[in-house]
């Protein structure tokens, strides 16, 4: 074990000291080493004492090494009980011996020694070893030569020893071990809050542990060990007296030391002395006795009883047994309570009454000590009233500060000691501090303990009443139920008792120490009282203390400048020089710490007694309204701002959080209410209503800044009411009266200022109880079936929804007051708007009311009554109940009647559209309920849209199903049409063109929810009545010009508004309004025209409909015509797709269009263009969507009427605008149509009429192209087969008819000359735009109707191309050329492609159409290609591009025409080629002199044409595609080529003849350089070498000999010869060229002399 080796070590090195000069301590230490090895245990070294008797002996040798480890060895050895009991007499002995040693350790380690004894189980049970022990103690304590390190551990030891006796007396009397705080005195650091908290807890745990200690239960006798500790109790009373101690044997002793050990033994020991009666008697006899002698001041205290350590133990022992054993020593207590008191008021030294102070703050502070003693001698009447006194001697305390000399230090030092406590750091003075400055820091401490006295005891009242309330004995400020009128419980009746005895003397010091204390901390404090007492008050129903707390707090709250103080600021400075009354007159309030901290207690004590304050919530809201005024006035500031600052940056200021904070306080306290009992919270109404009439009545008679702060009271008061009555919503039926009463008042005040805050706080009001939750549960469906008490519940919600309403009226019918009026309207839009859809019951007041605004001449007033109109139909109309639709409807339509505003009519008019979107949701009944009636539409072109319309009005059709049942939706529906009916007859155009919009919409929208009967009322009574009217009122009104609406004058004169020339006359207005029932006509007729004509009056209307249109176009008005006929045209170009359009309609329809244009000639003007125009366009898109229904006499009557268009619009053009080369619009619109207009199938024949007819507006045979055609008629040498000699063929396999005579007669349907017509347009403008419609038409006509027609339109080309010599820049001829080419292209690819004509086409219509392409090249390239023109009749760029044209022309019949396989006749071909050869001769016909005048494009033109022929002739194996045609088109070709070479060979020698040394012509000579040069690159074919007039052996040998064939040259060898002498270089060269290929052609260059 650890213990015995450390008891073996301290034996060796006893025996290390011992071994010189003490052999026999070493022989025993060595022994008892041995004797501890055989040792195991502590226990066995008790039974053998050799080991304990070596420690003794070192002991006995009194050497201090030696006594130490001799001393600390015993320690040892009784701690761990290794020493028998018999042995503690030698041990103290010996400890005795040693306490007289002079040595420091060794007097210490006796001391440690003994109190080892005393906690070891050694502890000493006689009296003669306890007191020799204890005098130990006592003699070092004592003794001059201790060191004070000894006198201190004596004093602590002998301390501690008593513990462990009288801890022993406790364990053997069996009594409760808790003990308490050695001082029983509570912190001076820390807030008097925390200081009666803790004595709450010390007085609790002392009522728990001795509720039971009562006197039944104390006994007289007492143990041996009480018998000890009762002695050295009554040596200790001796001792404290100034005695000796018989028992311990001690003369005399430190009589504080001995009352510090007898106040710790009083404090701590508590059930000693309340149970065993030796030791009570002890106490009240003689430790009682000794304490009434040393607290007398009498006498001049001496010695040791003056000083004040023993002041200071003496009243610390009294307050513990006050504190502690009042119960019991009832007149002792009462004695040492009057002797406190009067020790205040004596001549004694200051430092003396600040111990008495803190006695009594202590007592004061401990709620369980002021309750025992104000039971036992307040509320006892034989006792003395010591709390009474306390409390008056605190208070006397307190008000010595308005006497002092330095009461202004001295305040500064309270509130400085307040702060260092707040902090938890006790207040101390510098060492250096003056005199004075102690004085003054005495009187502050005491004053601070007076206060903090009387502050414990608010506290301890408070706490109190809050254990009355746990109890039950009182009731809490929050309960739910009324506060009793009379209190019962014994802790009550103290409260109440306590309160009534003290509240005058706390009050009185409580507000003057306030109100002169400037501190923080000790403001907190203070105003902490105020509230705890205020409440506790409250909660005891006690009225008077609670008002008088009230009006004290309420002082310290807010500082209003008063009279005086205003009129020395309103004094002027000598410097100024006026008065200014603004700046003057205004309240600077500085809201102090103090002030912001007694606000905030004044909201606490309101939060905490809402329920209990009653008629005193009058002082709390005056209170409340001027800081409400504080808070938003501009010139209020903290006091930390030394200047005002405006209230924008106050609030965004962290200095100002106190403004922030208080609001919000403010705000919160009346959004409590909820939680106060009922009669609480009207209690505070009529506190809010008192206060609000008061300043009502002052305002009327105060100015300026006093009438301000009186409506900013009235303000508040009605913020705060609104406040109560929101947080009130569950209960707002016992207070709507109340509350809206007084806002009646101010609504009906004279004041403006004051109708603005009543109508606001009445609308917010409304809005508030509407929208809370109480009125989610009215809801109309849903409720069958319900219990009793839900009817109950309903008829409330019934009642309270009419009375938040009825104000409204009230308000609005009993004043004419038009501001008053305007409010009310206000308050009813904004329900509408944020609750309208919780309405029920009070449809009837609110639509009577807006009814009465229609007819009332304020513009504000209707538009404030429509607004609410507009919210009602916009979003309330599902909710609203169903016997009220009709009553809404008709409002509706008084305010679109209204003449106030006309912009509120037609919004208006717009409303009604919305009822009947609602209304045709209600239209979808049950299939059996439409059976009767109904019938479906068939599905349209927004069928699908319906579709979903439907869908999704049948997914509420369960949701309204109550409301379904009750309505009749079609009487509803033609209410409204009716309406809208009356509207369009109203003399403003805008309402009636708005209300014609909106029935029409309405039609349209929700055609196909009416059933057949709903339809034929609506087309008889509604639809084409409009019509009527409108037509009748257009025709009827007056044409006079309207200036328009006066504006002003500007210079003298009046400014009218301008009025559009199109609506300047009544008439025009009308006009409008017809168009727009043209258009819902329309419309309706676009959407339900299947289903309209199957009613039974329908087509009577539609003849009246196609009567009007005739009628409309003949009175001059464009925008009505043009409407009619778009009326038309719509319906047709609807229905006509689908089949949907029966022929009579579609026939009614072309008459009228026809008898339009028939008519036409009988007006002029942009009117009639227009009417023409739009017919022509209607003819168009009327073909495209209802061709299937046209037959041959129907696209005849078509073609008629377009025909006619055309003709009246050539013969009245405008030459103005075609000299600037515009088309009239009618034309311009027959373009655009002609391509849509291509014949069906079923009609293809009409294909020859269509092109015919438009091919004869063309240039006709007036033309000088009709001469020249003649003349190449006569010349020509083709063949022309008549058209009555076509054959006709049966029917061919792949089912195309054949051509006939009657197709190719087919009459034109013209009877007018066409010629003639055509002369109207000069530069033939409508031909140019023509030519290309008519090549397209003709390019996707059928193969027969196109091979009859092609030579026509051949010819008509042809004729176009010939005005080039009248119009060389115009475009017509171009564009001629451009399609001649397309044709011709076109064709020659349909034949590659077929490999010929098709079958149904006949060969004399083939040749008849290369008859005319021949005539055609021939006389246009002959006689209008490669001409010389005027040098300024065309520009360059012109110039070039009809060179690029006729070269283009010229590759179409080289290139594509002359190299197919084409199917045209050798006569043909040969016009063709002989074409290209007369003009390749242009140059080399020409004399010499001519052909220097030449321009360069006329030889470029004839250049280009022999190249041609070349390209005729000549052969390609890789490239060219040889058929039969191309051979004899190469026969031809080469045949004329020779023809023309020979020539231009032959001239240029006689040219170079004649000119002799002069050079040639260029372009002579470039023709005969290309010529050569051709020559030798021409190759040709062996087909085509057969034609050349050769020798039959020289073509054989050729074709034998030569792949390349050029037997060509054979043929001008001749002239070859001849060109050998030329002067030319180049000429020469090119023949030897050509020499030598005759050469190879020859096969000359293989014979060679040599063989």
């Amino acid at each position: 074990m650890a213990f015995m080796a450390v008891l073996e070590s301290d034996l060796r090195a006893l025996s290390a000291e011992a071994r010189r000069r003490y052999p026999a301590v070493k022989d025993g230490a060595e022994h008892a080493i041995l004797k501890l090895r055989s040792l195991s245990s502590p226990s066995e070294i008790v039974h053998n004492d050799d080991i304990l008797r070596i420690f003794l002996m070192a002991c006995e040798v009194r050497t201090v090494k030696l006594s130490v480890i001799g001393l600390s060895c015993l320690q040892k050895l009784i701690t761990h009980d290794a020493v028998a009991p018999s042995a503690l007499k030698e041990i103290l002995s010996t400890l005795k011996n040693h306490a007289e040693m002079t040595d420091e350790s060794v007097q210490l380690k006796t001391l440690q020694t003994i109190l080892v004894v005393f906690q070891s189980h050694l502890h000493p049970e006689n009296e003669e070893n306890t007191a020799q022990a204890l005098g130990i103690c006592l003699r070092l304590l004592e003794s001059n030569r201790s060191s004070d390190s000894v006198r201190n551990t004596a004093a602590a030891t002998f301390r501690q020893a008593v513990a462990l006796i009288f801890d022993h007396v406790v364990c053997a009397e069996s009594l409760p071990t808790s003990k308490f705080g050695s001082g029983g005195q509570i912190s001076r650091t820390g807030t008097v809050t925390s200081d009666v908290s803790r004595g709450i807890n010390r007085s609790e745990s002392l009522e728990n542990e001795y509720v039971a200690g009562g006197p039944s239960l104390m006994r007289e006798t007492v143990t041996n060990a009480g018998k000890l500790g009762l002695c050295l109790l009554e040596d200790l009373t001796a001792l404290a007296a100034g005695g000796s101690a018989i028992w311990l044997r001690v003369s005399s002793l430190q009589r504080t030391f001995v009352l510090d050990i007898l106040e710790f033994i009083l404090s701590n020991y508590v059930a000693v002395f309340r149970t065993l009666v030796p030791y009570e008697q002890v106490l009240r006899y003689q430790i009682c006795s000794v304490l009434m002698t040393s607290i007398r001041t009498n006498a001049e205290p001496e010695g040791e009883a003056g000083e004040p350590s023993f002041r200071r133990m003496v009243l610390r022992s009294v307050a513990h047994i006050i504190r502690l054993y009042s119960s019991s020593l009832i007149t002792e207590c009462e004695v040492f309570l009057s002797m406190l008191v009067k020790v205040i008021f004596l001549d004694l030294p200051l430092w003396h009454r600040i111990l008495v102070l803190e006695i009594l703050r202590g007592f004061c502070v401990e709620a369980r000590t002021l309750r025992v003693l104000f039971q036992n001698f307040d509320m006892h009447p034989k006792n003395t009233n010591v709390v009474e006194g306390m409390v008056k001697a605190l208070a006397r305390v307190v008000s010595s500060v308005q006497v002092l000399d330095a009461s202004e230090e001295s305040l500064a030092a309270v509130a400085g000691m307040f702060s260092s406590k707040a902090k938890g750091v006790e207040w101390s003075l510098d060492n250096d501090a003056s005199n004075a400055a102690v004085l003054v820091a005495s009187e502050a401490h005491s004053i601070t303990l007076a206060v903090e006295g009387l502050l414990g005891v608010v506290f301890t009242v408070a706490t109190l009443t809050d254990e009355a309330v746990e109890v039950g004995e009182l009731e809490s400020p929050r309960c739910e139920n009324d506060p009793p009128a009379k209190c019962t419980g014994k802790t009550a009746a103290l409260c109440i008792s306590m309160v009534d005895s003290l509240w005058l003397t706390i009050l009185d010091a409580l507000s003057l120490i306030l109100s002169r204390s400037q501190g923080e901390a000790i403001v907190l404090e203070i105003l902490k009282g105020y509230q705890a007492f205020t409440q506790a008050c409250g909660v005891l129903c006690a009225v008077e203390p609670l008002n008088s707390f009230l009006a004290s707090l309420c002082k310290f709250t807010i500082n209003f400048p008063n009279e005086m103080e205003k009129r020395s600021s309103a004094l002027q400075s000598p410097g100024s020089k006026r008065p200014e009354p603004l700046v003057d007159q205004r309240e600077n309030i500085v809201l102090t710490p103090k002030n912001v901290q007694a606000l905030r207690t004044l909201f606490n004590i309101a939060h905490r007694l809402h329920n209990m304050l009653g008629p005193s919530w009058v002082l709390v809201l005056e209170t409340l309204a001027a800081l409400d005024r504080a808070i938003h006035s501009p010139h209020a500031t903290t006091q930390e701002v030394s200047t005002a600052v405006p209230k924008l940056m106050r609030e965004s200021s962290g200095q100002y959080s106190d403004f922030n904070i208080l609001s919000s306080l403010n705000s919160q306290l009346f959004e409590s209410s909820a939680l106060m009992h009922l009669s609480a919270v009207k209690s505070l109404l009529s506190a809010l209503h008192q206060l609000s009439d008061q300043s009502l009545a002052a305002a009327s008679s105060a100015f300026g800044p006093a009438s301000s702060q009186k409506l900013g009271s009235i303000s508040f008061s009605v913020e705060r009411m609104i406040s109560i009555l929101v947080n009130n919503l569950h209960r707002v039926q016992s207070l709507w009266d109340q509350v809206v009463g007084h806002f009646l008042e101010l609504a009906d005040s004279s004041n403006q200022h004051l109708r603005t805050i009543g109508l606001d706080a009445l609308d917010q009001s409304i809005c508030a109880v509407l929208g809370s939750d109480g009125f989610q549960d009215n809801i109309p469906t849903g409720t069958h079936g319900r219990s009793q008490e839900m009817g109950t519940r309903l008829a409330e919600l019934r009642a309270l929804e009419c009375s938040v309403i009825s104000p409204l009226r009230v308000l609005y019918f009993s004043t004419q007051n038009i501001d008053v009026r305007a409010g009310s309207l206000k308050i009813l839009l904004h329900v509408l708007e944020r609750h309208g859809e919780k309405l029920l019951h009070s449809w009837p007041n609110i639509l009577e009311m807006l009814r009465s605004v229609a007819d009332v001449s304020e513009k504000d007033l209707v538009t404030l009554g429509f607004q609410s109109l507009r919210v009602i139909m916009n979003d309330g109309l599902s909710t609203i109940p169903a016997n009220y639709l009709h009553v809404c409807i008709d409002v509706t339509g008084a305010y679109s009647a209204q003449k106030t505003e006309l912009n509120i009519s037609l919004t208006a008019v717009g409303l009604l559209w919305t009822v009947t979107d609602f209304i045709a949701k209600g239209l979808i009944q049950e299939p059996e309920e439409k059976e009767a009636g109904v019938h479906s539409i068939p599905k349209q072109k927004d069928g699908e849209k319906a579709e979903e319309q439907a869908l999704g009005i049948s997914n509420n059709v369960n949701d309204q199903a109550s409301l379904t049942n009750m309505v009749d939706y079609d009487k509803l529906l033609f209410s409204v049409f009716s309406l809208l009916q009356k509207l369009g007859a109203d003399d403003r155009p805008e309402v009636r063109n708005s209300a014609v919009r909106t029935l029409f919409q309405s039609l349209g929208s929700h055609g196909q929810k009416l059933s057949k009967i709903m339809w034929e009322d609506c087309l008889s009574n509604y639809v084409f009545p409009a019509l009527d009217r409108a037509s009748h009122m257009a025709a009827t009104s007056s044409k006079d010009e309207w200036q328009g609406k006066e504006l002003g004058t500007r210079d003298g004169k009046a400014v009218h508004m301008l009025i559009h020339h199109s609506r300047n006359t009544v008439q025009k207005q009308w006009d409008e309004t017809l168009v727009l029932v043209l258009g819902g006509i329309a419309r309706i007729l676009r959407s339900f025209f299947p289903f309209l004509r199957c009613l039974t009056n329908f087509w009577s209307c539609w003849e009246s409909l196609l009567l009007f249109v005739k009628k409309s176009t003949l009175n001059g008005s464009k925008e009505v015509a043009l409407a009619a006929i778009n009326c038309l045209q719509t319906t047709v170009l609807s229905h006509s797709p689908k089949g949907n359009l029966p022929m009579p309609y579609l026939n009614s329809v072309l008459d009228v269009f026809e008898f339009v244009l028939q008519k036409s000639p009988n007006y002029t003007g942009n009117a009639a263009g227009k009417v023409k125009q739009e017919v022509v366009h209607g003819l168009g898109e009327l073909y495209v969507q209802a061709h299937r229904m046209f037959d041959e006499s129907m696209y005849t009557q078509l073609l008629a009427i377009i025909d006619l268009a055309v003709k009246q619009a050539i013969i009245t053009t405008d030459n103005f605008e075609t000299e600037f080369g515009h088309v009239p619009p009618v034309l311009r619109t027959v373009l655009e149509i002609l391509p849509l207009l291509r014949p069906t199938e079923q009609i293809s024949s009409m294909w020859l009429i269509l092109l015919r007819e438009f091919l004869l507006y063309l240039p006709r045979s007036n033309s000088p192209l009709q001469n020249e055609e003649d003349e190449s008629e006569h010349t020509s040498s083709s063949d022309h087969l008549p058209d009555a000699h076509m054959k006709v063929k049966d029917d061919m396999p792949n089912g195309t008819a054949s051509i006939s005579p009657t197709k190719v007669e087919a009459p034109s349907l013209s009877s007018v000359s066409t010629s003639s017509l055509t002369a109207g347009i000069p530069s033939y403008l409508f031909a140019e735009k023509l030519v290309p419609v008519l090549v397209d038409l003709f390019l996707q006509a059928p193969e027969i109707e196109k091979h009859i027609i092609f030579p026509e339109l051949i010819q008509s080309l042809g004729r176009c191309m010939m005005t080039r010599r009248d119009n060389p820049d115009g475009a017509l001829w171009r564009l001629a050329v451009e399609r001649f080419n397309d044709i011709l292209v076109d064709d020659i690819k349909r034949l590659t492609v077929n490999g010929g004509p098709t079958e149904s086409i006949g060969k004399p219509a083939r040749t008849r159409i290369w008859k005319e392409v021949a005539d055609v090249y021939e006389i246009f390239l002959i006689g209008y290609c490669g001409r010389a023109l005027p040098s300024n009749s065309l520009s360059s760029v012109a110039l070039r591009a009809d060179e690029s044209l006729e070269m283009t022309i010229l590759n179409v019949l080289g290139d594509e025409i002359l190299k197919s396989s084409i199917d045209a006749p050798l006569n043909i071909l040969q016009r063709l080629v002989f074409t290209l050869d007369r003009c390749a001769s242009r140059t080399c016909s020409l004399p010499i002199e001519t052909v220097e005048l030449m321009p360069s494009h006329c030889s470029r033109f004839s250049l280009t044409c022999l190249q041609k022929l070349f390209t005729l002739s000549s052969y390609c194996k890789e490239t060219d595609d040889w058929n039969l045609a191309r051979s004899e088109v190469s026969k031809i070709s080469i045949m004329t080529l020779m023809d023309r070479c020979q020539y231009i060979l032959n001239r240029f020698l006689v040219d170079e003849v004649e000119l002799g040394d002069r050079p040639l012509p260029r372009a002579r000579l470039e023709e005969i350089i290309f010529v050569l040069q051709e020559l030798a690159r021409l190759i040709i074919h062996s087909d085509t070498a057969v034609v050349l007039p050769l020798q039959s052996y020289l073509k054989t040998g050729l074709a034998e000999e030569n792949q390349d064939k050029r037997p060509h040259l054979l043929v001008l060898f001749p002239s070859f010869c001849e060109l050998v002498t030329s002067r030319e270089p180049r000429v020469r060269e090119l023949v030897q060229v050509l020499l030598r290929l005759i050469t190879r052609e020859l096969a000359l260059e293989k014979v060679s002399l040599t063989s």
